[in-house]
């Protein structure tokens, strides 16, 4: 990594991760001027991922703010690099043999938060995409804003919540956005409100190169005492229903109907506790595939395809995972 004029370039593999991708020196004389964020070459992305498995990606980079994000995206797009944006990696599944070309962590800098009051009440509370869900959830609670409550225990970012419409205990992120900041795959900015998102069952069906940069949720005041006791209930009930202090990444698969949830179609079919090797399907929760120690993404990929082929045989319903597969080529 070498200083240019106050910025930061990466000419070669300081790091000794490896040899770089072969547009490397054009994306390092593309981004010169304006360049000012974090990179990472040939980076392990068991790094950034709840599962701590997983192949490396060519570059792992961290934008400073919007505009920068905007210059990256335009850049890649560009130099025909493929990419795309992770939150806090706690709902993903990435190949052994890694991924090709970027990915996109939105940091420190996408972690803003404010409040606007309304005249009819409500509150307007505003946070950038890399902000934690658990973090949105505590500063929602210390200024005494209700809506959110069914989120807390919901790790990841809120960017990432948003773009899969998290939701537990009957509540749903789509339930309460007033708008979205989008970025497209040519770094162009657009707000849409929420009439013109149209959410649906862990997605809010926008292109896949879409990134939620900026939420804004519609909130109304209330006791902080009764926000904070909703909370530490629903954590609760989280950590009596679901397994804790293991390695997973929550929920495997979409509920399939509201009436036949993926834990109890894969529990009837008699699979809860069933182990192949490292990777087992956790004895409290049937919906959790978690790691019990050294294990390999294609290993999880295994038990998965284990579990929608017994699901399927039992009950005629093929379960779709919730957690993205990323980088593998026959899935």
């Amino acid at each position: 990594m070498n200083a240019v004029n106050g910025r930061m370039t990466w000419g070669k593999d300081e790091a000794g991760r490896g040899k770089l991708p072969v547009w490397a020196d054009l994306f390092n004389d593309l981004m010169i001027d304006f360049w000012c964020g974090e990179m990472l070459w040939n980076t392990s992305m068991a790094e950034f991922s709840a599962y701590r498995v997983g192949g490396t990606a060519e570059a792992v980079i961290f934008p400073l703010g919007i505009q920068e994000l905007s210059l990256l995206v335009q850049g890649l797009r560009k130099l025909d690099v493929p990419w795309l944006v992770l939150g806090r990696g706690t709902n993903i599944l990435v190949a052994d043999e890694g991924l090709r070309g970027v990915v996109i962590i939105l940091g420190r800098d996408f972690c803003s938060m404010e409040r606007n009051a309304q005249p009819d009440g409500s509150v307007l509370a505003r946070f950038k995409g890399g902000c934690s869900m658990a973090k949105v959830v505590k500063w929602c609670t210390e200024q005494g804003l209700s809506g959110l409550e069914f989120a807390a225990g919901i790790p990841g970012s809120v960017g990432g919540a948003t773009a899969m419409n998290s939701g537990a205990w009957g509540g749903q992120i789509g339930d309460v956005i007033y708008s979205v900041m989008i970025m497209d795959s040519k770094g162009t900015l657009q707000s849409k409100e929420r009439k013109d998102i149209h959410f649906g069952y862990r997605s809010w069906n926008e292109p896949e190169e879409m990134i939620a940069v900026e939420i804004v949720f519609r909130l109304n005041k209330g006791d902080k005492a009764v926000i904070a006791e909703k909370c530490r209930k629903n954590v609760g009930l989280r950590k009596k229903q679901q397994p804790t202090n293991v390695i997973s990444c929550g929920s495997f698969f979409k509920n399939p109907l509201p009436d036949k949830p993926a834990g109890r179609l894969i529990e009837e079919s008699g699979l809860k506790g069933f182990k192949i090797g490292n990777v087992m399907v956790s004895d409290k929760h049937a919906n959790f595939i978690v790691k019990t120690g050294e294990a390999t993404a294609a290993e999880i990929v295994g038990l998965m395809r284990h579990i929608q082929n017994r699901v399927w045989r039992h009950s005629g319903i093929h379960l779709d995972p919730e957690v993205r597969l990323l980088g593998f080529a026959d899935l």
